[in-house]
């Protein structure tokens, strides 16, 4: 694990101060967008994210919530994943809305969220405990400890990313979860299902399921998306 000089804002947090990386639309505003990381952490691919969403015209967040901390495979990011406390990330993730709700350079009445792996369960979670603080809400093959067990909370419009071939979390799940959404918020839902494995969008590749033509395909949808709903 390696510390991350990814860092370049700090905003409070209710059990101190949390860290970040923002990246900033040319235009100097724009509606405000949260970017949840994979099990890997704060890694130059979520960077990236933060960074092509801001070419798209948002002020984008990624909250790094391993304090720093960067794994470099499968053992350590679960290890990562698994020592983190899901309170402390929801409450992290908290601020960082906060931080955006209050920042001059957003436009929006409420932000986005987007997360992949286990940032896609905390953009889940996110939702369910924001209420209308999140207006949209694009998990990615959202799995691990901060999944929500009710959605009776979430009013955000929800678009979700899934692969046939997910490994970590079948396709049948995710069609699962969808109706569930769907039944207890009453919001708007739709899911999307790519012929791909886990972490189809990841150009990292740490999984060996990168596939180019169906994450160019998400990620499409997803500023669409955004944009429609912020």
């Amino acid at each position: 694990m390696t510390e991350n000089p990814r860092q370049n804002v700090t905003f409070p947090s209710n059990v101190g101060t949390a860290h970040g990386y923002l990246a900033m639309p040319p235009s100097g505003t724009g509606p405000g967008v949260i970017v949840i990381q994979e099990w890997w952490g704060l890694t130059d691919h979520i960077a990236g994210i933060a960074d092509r969403l801001a070419a798209e015209g948002f002020v984008a967040l990624a909250p790094d919530l391993f304090g720093g901390r960067v794994a470099h495979d499968a053992d350590e990011a679960g290890k990562l994943m698994s020592d983190l406390p899901v309170e402390k990330a929801a409450t992290d993730l908290a601020g960082a809305v906060d931080f955006l709700l209050g920042n001059e350079a957003v436009t929006s009445s409420s932000v986005g969220a987007i997360g992949f792996c286990m940032g896609g369960g905390f953009v889940l979670l996110l939702a369910a405990q924001q209420h209308q603080k999140i207006g949209a809400a694009v998990p990615f093959y959202g799995v691990g400890p901060a999944v929500p067990a009710t959605y009776t909370g979430v009013t955000a419009a929800v678009q979700g990313h899934y692969g046939e071939n997910d490994d970590f979390y079948p396709a049948d799940q995710a069609r699962a979860l969808e109706r569930q959404i769907r039944e207890e918020s009453g919001a708007e839902v739709e899911f999307h299902y790519y012929p791909a494995g886990h972490a189809f969008h990841n150009d990292e590749n740490l999984l060996g399921t990168y596939d180019e033509e169906n994450a160019k395909l998400a990620w499409s949808r997803s500023v669409e998306f955004l944009k429609k709903h912020l």
